[in-house]
């Protein structure tokens, strides 16, 4: 009887219990920001973002569980994969939600996660056009464009407020990020995976005797509880937010994917097309439930397969025992509100960094490009571009009808749309061939040599 393999073996109860624990860690901060910057960008209160927060943490335990230990040949990868929000989706639904409503927002998500659930297959059979030109192009303008999120959060958004720019919250995210940036590249082991959590608890010691920290209404949550389905409402669905948010599951779609194919090569587990489909209609799955439960799309955490990496340690029952941890976590709403009352300036200062990493993120997977190819480098560099002028250009499309702006005022749509059709155009069609024989210089032909 052969062995089983590393990623299918169970170890023992004690080893599994701690190993999921530091997958929680070291995944929780991201996990719990989104909802957070959400939040705060929405102006919901501090009572409604401990709901998200709880609800964010049970739909990313329920796709971890799925992800990890499957349910049959429907969905899950059957790999050691953490899931948690994704900050792909939070630009968009920042738009949808002023525009449209919050009914909208998780409206436009569900649909978005139907659409996923139905094109997994599809996808998994043409991800050859989402190559990591496209991917990085995408992760790159949403981290740069997200970062002037974090910069509301740390100063205020509403320039005639009192504490508006305020130099103490100013410098309270710069110590934050200063903690952060040193426990991540000074210290070793967990100390370094767990850096960006450890700033954030900082922030809030800090944060104390500046009068930031309202504990007041703290405590009146349950200990235990469900979030409650469309907690906002009947679900509405306008088009262009619906068009929105499969986009949005399209980019997550394409990052899973190479995290997936990350995984595999890790772990030394062969993944065929079946067990990647599965893996995404867990992704679309997040986005259902996300929906129901106000809550956000899921995407596979880079850092947790990091982690797989540096510690060895393969199995998929670890990162089942971690997605069990989660689903406790949001069944528990206390914990939410509690989290919900860190000081916007200190999730502005986490956020700074998780925002920039994913920029740089970005920017790695574009290394994987040929960008020595003039015609790649067009490519990103004009997807880029687009997706970042939105961001760098307040009201650029003000003129145009409100049901267009969501579109054209995300940039995580415009680059991803441009990044596509562009890569399409130039590295799938006779277009590129065109164009690279345009870009070769001509070698003369051998001539005989002239005499002086």
């Amino acid at each position: 009887m052969s062995e089983a393999h590393p990623v299918d073996t169970r170890l023992p109860f004690a080893r599994q219990l701690a190993f999921g624990i530091q997958h929680v860690l070291i995944m929780y901060t991201g996990c719990i920001t989104v909802p957070l910057v959400f939040g705060a960008a929405a102006g919901l209160d501090r009572a409604t973002i401990g709901l998200l927060i709880s609800a964010d943490l049970l739909v990313a335990g329920i796709i971890t569980l799925i992800q990890s230990l499957g349910v049959g040949k429907l969905a899950g990868a059957r790999l050691p994969i953490i899931c948690g929000a994704t900050f792909v989706g939070l630009n968009p639904m920042i738009l949808i939600a002023k525009e449209y409503g919050l009914d909208a927002v998780y409206g436009s998500m569900l649909i978005g996660g139907v659409v996923g659930i139905a094109l997994a297959w599809p996808f998994a059979r043409v991800v050859r056009f989402f190559p990591p030109l496209v991917t990085g192009t995408v992760l790159t303008v949403v981290g740069v464009s997200l970062i002037g999120v974090a910069g509301g959060l740390i100063i205020g958004t509403d320039p005639k407020a009192a504490g508006f720019a305020a130099p103490s919250n100013i410098g309270l995210a710069a110590v934050v990020v200063l903690i952060a940036v040193g426990f991540v590249c000074l210290g070793r082991g967990v100390w370094s995976q767990l850096g960006v959590l450890i700033a954030l608890a900082a922030g809030i010691v800090l944060a104390l005797p500046m009068g930031l920290v309202s504990t007041a209404g703290i405590g009146t949550a349950d200990w235990i509880g469900i979030p409650q389905p469309f907690h906002f409402g009947a679900p509405q669905f306008p088009v262009t937010a619906v068009v929105a948010m499969s986009i949005v599951m399209a980019v997550v779609f394409a990052e899973s994917t190479a995290s997936m194919l990350a995984i595999s090569e890790i772990t030394g587990k062969p993944i065929g097309k079946g067990d990647l489909a599965r893996g995404l209609v867990g992704d679309g799955l997040s986005g259902v439930l996300g929906g129901v439960f106000t809550a956000f799309v899921d995407t596979i955490f880079n850092q947790n397969v990091g982690a797989v990496a540096a510690t060895r340690v393969y199995s998929r029952y670890v990162t089942a025992v971690s997605g069990a941890i989660l689903v406790v976590l949001g069944l528990v709403p206390r914990i939410g509100e509690v989290i919900a009352a860190i000081p916007k300036p200190v999730v502005g200062g986490v956020g700074l960094v998780l925002f920039a990493t994913v920029a740089v993120v970005g920017v790695n997977t574009l290394r994987q490009a040929d960008l020595g190819d003039r015609v790649n480098a067009t490519i990103a560099a004009t997807a880029i571009g687009i997706g970042l002028l939105p961001e760098l250009t307040s009201g650029m499309f003000a003129k145009f009808p409100t049901s267009a702006q969501i579109l054209l005022d995300s940039g995580v749509t415009l680059g991803a749309g441009a990044a596509f059709l562009l890569n399409l155009a130039f590295n799938h069609t006779k277009l590129g061939t065109l164009a690279r024989a345009q870009l070769t210089p001509v070698t003369p032909a051998a001539s005989a040599p002239v005499s002086s």
